[in-house]
């Protein structure tokens, strides 16, 4: 169980740096990919998958709930980023990091809840 959440913390904190990057990027890129709905979704992904990473680092007996939120929001955020993919290998680098992130969170919550 420990190398599994060893790997949790560090597929989250990898979601929140790919999330912050794709921020600016889907900015960059303007039009739908900087729509605010899109861009508050990945800022929420980046903010839970740091306050997870946080949970399960210091051992908290609260981290099955952060993670299932985690693994909740990295989905929609992963859905959010399909929609406008196209052939942006970043935006497909995301939403692929995002699902691997909530699969890995669905695995630290109990059952039923993620």
């Amino acid at each position: 169980m420990m190398d599994e959440m060893t790997q949790c913390i560090q597929l989250c904190q990898d979601c929140h740096a790919l999330c912050i990057q794709m921020i600016a990027h889907c900015l960059k890129l303007g039009g739908r990919h900087a729509a605010p709905d899109h861009i508050r979704l990945l800022m929420d992904c980046a903010q839970i998958c740091t306050t997870t990473a946080d949970y399960m680092a210091r051992g908290s007996s609260l981290h099955d709930r952060t993670c299932s939120l985690c693994s909740e929001i990295c989905r929609l955020c992963a859905e959010s980023c399909e929609q406008l993919r196209g052939d942006d290998q970043l935006i497909k680098q995301c939403a692929e990091m995002c699902r691997r992130c909530a699969d890995s969170c669905e695995r630290m919550a109990p059952k039923g809840t993620a």
